[in-house]
């Protein structure tokens, strides 16, 4: 009917920045994702994602992405070694660097101690970290987190930011979806979609200096509420007017 997931939203990405895409449940995050993630073909538009077609590459994208949710697509029942192993096979790994790959994923999540244990034992933090090596053990030069951090603790959420700077510091780009607005203000620039509609794109700061009044600085969530609240009262006359 008249319902429309994306409304024609446009943005770039340029290599090595971390976008911040945000918005209320319902809003298209995931929609959109899907389509940059070549699992959902769009309806109309135009894309590229590292360079290939979200039309008619799909599966080029897929070869050259990560992707990580909040349910951390890990399986419990497998140890440590067995889930990268596993991902190592998924993503055509070859023989040569998979060792090197395995290695590196396990120091950097820090689980030398436990790489023969169940997944299942593990903490919200070592899962999180672990996930995450898994779904960039093909070294892709682009990133998609889907509220990477949902359920994990502070100092983990934190540990897991620092690991995020360090991929975009070596030139990965990180599209990261989150409801957290602290974590929020560490992107470079942020886009909030609402019902369908890009309604806000540019930095942390500048979009706080855009609602400054009086000389007092507005927090991001009172940003964005004020931008949705915003939007609403444009809309309000137009519905007025169909019925």
């Amino acid at each position: 009917g008249r319902f429309v997931a994306v409304n024609r939203i446009s943005f770039q990405v340029p290599k090595g920045e971390v976008f911040g895409f945000l918005g209320p449940n319902g809003a298209g995050k995931s929609t959109t994702i899907r389509m940059l993630c070549g699992i959902l073909r769009p309806s109309g538009g135009s894309g590229t994602v590292a360079g290939f077609d979200i039309h008619t590459q799909p599966e080029q994208i897929k070869a050259n992405i990560g992707y990580m949710s909040q349910k951390f697509s890990l399986y419990q029942d497998l140890t440590v070694e067995e889930n990268i192993d596993f991902y190592s096979g998924i993503y055509r790994i070859p023989p040569e660097k998979k060792r090197a790959r395995k290695e590196w994923v396990i120091e950097m999540a820090g689980l030398a101690e436990h790489r023969r244990r169940p997944t299942a034992i593990l903490s919200g933090g070592w899962k999180q970290r672990l996930a995450l090596g898994c779904a960039i053990l093909h070294e892709p030069p682009i990133i998609f987190l889907a509220e990477p951090t949902s359920g994990v603790d502070p100092i983990s959420r934190r540990q897991f930011w620092d690991l995020i700077y360090e991929l975009s510091g070596h030139g990965v780009t990180i599209f990261v979806t989150t409801h957290y607005m602290d974590e929020a203000e560490y992107c470079d620039r942020l886009g909030l979609i609402y019902r369908g509609e890009l309604i806000a794109l540019d930095t942390p700061r500048a979009l706080k200096a855009k609602m400054t009044q009086d000389g007092i600085t507005p927090s991001l969530e009172d940003v964005f509420v004020k931008l949705i609240e915003a939007r609403d009262r444009a809309e309000q006359p137009q519905q007025e007017v169909q019925r």
